[in-house]
């Protein structure tokens, strides 16, 4: 499924042939180490196979008129088993398409994505409590915190800080 959300970038499944160009999206955020307790040095054969998902899950990019990627998010099934009736998601953001809508919109087609699939509610498991526009952002598309594990993350920037467990019925 494809969206184009504004005459700036638009939203489509990713392809194996993106993953160059997406790495670097990828490698950033996991190096900045305040959104992802992904390992420091992670490779991108690893990062591939950590990101790049297949059905009945899926990837997908934000990507600008220029063909420039600006974003991604991967979903699916949080839990296999009888636990598939719950989604989940994860997101990254070009440092340089921060501020512009991008999240916004892969977080609206994330959700879009679930309901059309069936799914119940999508549930984030860890949601850095730093990270307030995230915070922020899924509270403005219904999500509510619904707990709290405290230090369950180390922050590069703030130590020790909580992941949010956050829902969204469906």
């Amino acid at each position: 499924m494809t969206r184009d959300t504004t005459p700036t970038f638009r939203i489509r499944p990713a392809r194996d042939e993106d993953w160059p160009r997406l790495w670097p999206i990828v490698e950033g955020v996991v190096r900045a180490g305040e959104t992802y307790a992904y390992p420091d040095d992670l490779t991108s054969d690893e990062g591939r196979e950590i990101w790049m998902e297949h059905a009945p899950s899926a990837t997908v990019v934000a990507e600008g008129a220029d063909g420039a990627l600006l974003g991604t998010a991967k979903m699916g099934p949080n839990r296999p088993g009888r636990g598939d009736h719950v989604g989940t998601a994860s997101f990254m953001v070009a440092p340089a398409a921060r501020g512009l809508g991008v999240g916004r919109a892969l977080g609206e087609h994330v959700v879009a994505w679930h309901r059309e699939q069936g799914f119940r509610g999508i549930q984030f498991n860890a949601v850095v409590e730093t990270n307030e526009a995230a915070v922020r952002l899924w509270r403005s598309l219904g999500f509510e915190v619904v707990g709290t594990v405290p230090g369950a993350f180390r922050s590069a920037a703030h130590g020790y800080v909580g992941l949010h467990v956050m829902y969204l019925p469906l």
